[in-house]
């Protein structure tokens, strides 16, 4: 990823995502610390292309190990928007 994005920056393109994957879901309500699965009801497919259009909207590669990281909106924020204190990014 050449540019970081800022952490709304990453929620926004994680719930357009979800909005897409789930229209039916009701995304304001969404639970940052819970899992999609058990909130919005999509099964490992979905979930899959999930983290196929988080690949293709922020350009990043997401390593198969990582997909665990990728189950809430705070553990999509905490992996796709590293903290500014690093200094260095990805």
């Amino acid at each position: 990823m050449s540019t970081a994005l800022s952490p709304a920056e990453v929620k926004g393109v994680v719930v357009r995502i979800l909005g897409e994957i789930a229209p039916e879901a009701d995304l304001p309500l969404l639970k940052p610390d819970i899992s999609f699965r058990d909130q919005l009801d999509i099964d490992s497919m979905d979930f899959l292309n999930f983290v196929i259009a988080l690949h293709e909207a922020l350009r990043v590669d997401i390593p198969e190990a990582d997909y665990p990281k990728l189950s809430t909106l705070n553990g999509c924020v905490e992996y796709l928007a590293p903290p500014p204190e690093g200094g260095g990014g990805r």
